[in-house]
């Protein structure tokens, strides 16, 4: 029996005497539009659930607000402590140190300025009537941008940076707010 020899492209025979077959990589085929579109039919319907999901919150927020009652017994609005009415209590920071803290007055501020009592909410917590017109905005552009399907009035991939802004803003005014009043005091 004459000795084997190794299978090579000089010695296309294997053991049995049959030629190998070299394998031939086949080119994938290309996907079609559909295929290619479907992650971002996903990612437009996640989009629209979480525009929808945002517009529900909002809308549960000003309805809690025109549920509150902001007006105390003599019907004289109140400055602060009408979350007490949702069951929770009275703002720790007061009752420690007799002084507000940055987020008193801000339920109240929304329930006078959803029922148009625009100074009274201002006197409340002013950063309160900002954040409540900035919520209003927000719940139209959310409706909006979930009918259209994308955030309308932002860049692809800016979302995170407009929403950290918006945030550090909004913060950076309470703490504002929070040392004039303290300073007052």
């Amino acid at each position: 029996m004459p000795p084997e020899q190794p299978v090579t492209p000089m010695n296309p025979t294997h053991r049995d005497d049959r030629p190998v077959v070299p394998r031939v990589r086949r080119p994938r085929p290309e996907p079609d539009a559909a295929a290619r579109a479907h992650p971002a039919a996903c990612t437009k319907r996640l989009v629209r659930a979480v525009l929808v999901g945002i517009a529900v919150i909002l809308t549960g927020v000003f309805a809690v607000a025109f549920w509150l009652n902001p007006y105390d017994a003599d019907g004289q609005p109140r400055r602060m402590a009408t979350h007490t009415q949702l069951g929770m209590p009275p703002c720790n920071f007061v009752a420690l140190t007799g002084k507000p803290c940055p987020s008193c007055g801000m339920t109240t501020s929304f329930a006078l300025l959803v029922r148009g009592d625009v100074s009274a909410s201002l006197k409340a917590n002013w950063v309160g009537s900002i954040l409540c017109v900035l919520w209003a905005v927000a719940l139209v552009w959310a409706i909006a941008s979930a009918v259209w399907g994308k955030m309308l009035g932002i860049a692809p991939g800016y979302a995170e940076m407009v929403f950290t802004i918006l945030v550090g803003g909004v913060l950076v005014l309470m703490i504002s707010r929070w040392v004039v009043v303290l300073l007052q005091d």
